[in-house]
């Protein structure tokens, strides 16, 4: 006669099949990413620096002396070349497999997404079943809003340090009395840089998008916490309730945190609309 658990276990560990599943799918696209993002930089990098260093040569050949810049400018740019190469060898190299593109990589892992909620669906879990199947994703949850939250704050970082340099850049460069030409130009360019990154954190708003992401993922880890500890507001001794509310808690703070975003992805004068 066969055991009742072994009859149930057969479609938990399917379940916990799928979540590997998810995983191994999440841990693909991101490398993939990690690998096209590094070769499309180092290429961007490598032809910009190229250009600048003939153009600034060129504009100031027999009027400034480049000779230290380059020495320095010309090294760093033919390592940016010798990593691209290297990058481009190992993609034409890489098996058929294993160059499949971002999208089909995440449209794969949304089917796996899709394949863990029907068969959960068709094993009729208890509502704490599945309010601890909740909690347990927690944790992936929190990582990916804390990746988010980096990922914003590096572009706001990235623009500020920008802003900063070249406001004082073309400061030094225009308060000189007699600016040689080519140094117009540079002040021409910082100006146009320091527009243009000041308009893009401006419209997109990269320090917001990281600031909420930050407070929500450290929200829903206060709240794991006080419950892991069993502190407030989670002191009740029936374990069921503790993690019905901690369930009812963060998918709280989910729905603010979209809530957010949908504000943010708004046009400006849609935002001031809803004020």
């Amino acid at each position: 006669m066969s055991n009742p658990e072994n009859v149930e276990q057969g479609p938990l560990e399917r379940l916990l099949e799928h979540n590997t599943e998810i995983i191994e799918a999440q841990d693909a696209v991101r490398t993939r990413k990690i690998q096209r993002r590094s070769l499309i930089a180092f290429g961007v990098i490598s032809c910009i620096a190229t250009l600048t260093i003939f153009v600034a040569t060129v504009l100031t050949w027999r009027k400034v002396d480049l000779g230290q810049i380059n020495g320095v400018a010309i090294p760093l740019t033919l390592l940016c070349i010798a990593i691209f190469v290297a990058l481009a060898i190992q993609e034409s190299e890489r098996p058929a497999n294993q160059k499949t593109s971002v999208r089909r990589l995440q449209l794969e892992l949304e089917l796996v997404e899709e394949a863990r909620r029907l068969h959960a669906s068709q094993l009729s879990l208890s509502l704490y079943q599945r309010q601890y199947a909740y909690k347990e994703d927690i944790p992936r949850e929190l990582g990916q809003l804390r990746r988010e939250a980096k990922y914003y704050r590096r572009i706001h970082n990235a623009f500020q340090s920008l802003i900063i340099i070249g406001s004082l850049g073309t400061t030094t460069a225009a308060s000189i009395a007699e600016t040689p030409p080519p140094l117009k130009w540079v002040t021409v360019g910082l100006s146009f840089a320091v527009g243009l990154s000041a308009g893009f954190t401006g419209y997109f708003k990269y320090r917001e998008r990281s600031f909420y992401l930050q407070q929500t993922a450290d929200s829903i880890e206060q709240h794991m916490a006080a419950f892991d500890l069993g502190i407030s507001p989670y002191t009740h001794e029936d374990e069921k309730h503790n993690l019905r509310k901690l369930a009812n808690e963060v998918e709280l703070l989910r729905v603010e945190q979209r809530k957010r975003q949908q504000q943010l992805d708004q046009p400006h004068e849609g935002r001031e609309g809803t004020v």
